[in-house]
């Protein structure tokens, strides 16, 4: 089991950067691959990024791909989204979470989840 908690959101302007961090409160976050998803109301909550339990597979949706980045650091029980470049369209609610098995898929369940951090970029 692990329990996860976001940090990092806040506003930016159109073109800035942020950083989010989801560490894992309780559990060993290395034994669970994970996923930062995002939703704004009134559209689908969409899968942004995946990580393995290691550095050496990851996913990006088309809409981030080229200006986001994820990335782990297993020895501080961490997971980074570096989104740079960023759009008004990139706001929303963003959600960690974690699955034992690596996927890339919007569709796959994920059985941990964070509370979530607001993330607002101003055009």
């Amino acid at each position: 089991q692990v329990q996860l908690v976001e940090s990092g959101g806040g506003l930016a302007q159109a073109g800035g950067s942020l950083r989010l961090s989801c560490a894992a409160a309780k559990g060993t976050f290395s034994m669970y691959a994970a996923g930062w998803f995002r939703h704004d109301p009134g559209k689908e909550r969409e899968l942004v990024a995946a990580i393995g339990k290691s550095n050496s597979i990851k996913y990006y949706a088309d809409s981030v791909k080229g200006r986001f980045t994820i990335s782990r650091d297993n020895a501080k029980n961490t997971v980074y989204l570096q989104m740079n470049s960023l759009k008004a369209e990139d706001t929303a609610v963003y959600y960690c979470a974690a699955r034992r098995v690596y996927s890339d898929s919007r569709l796959a369940k994920y059985d941990y989840w964070g509370q979530g951090t607001q993330v607002t970029v101003s055009s």
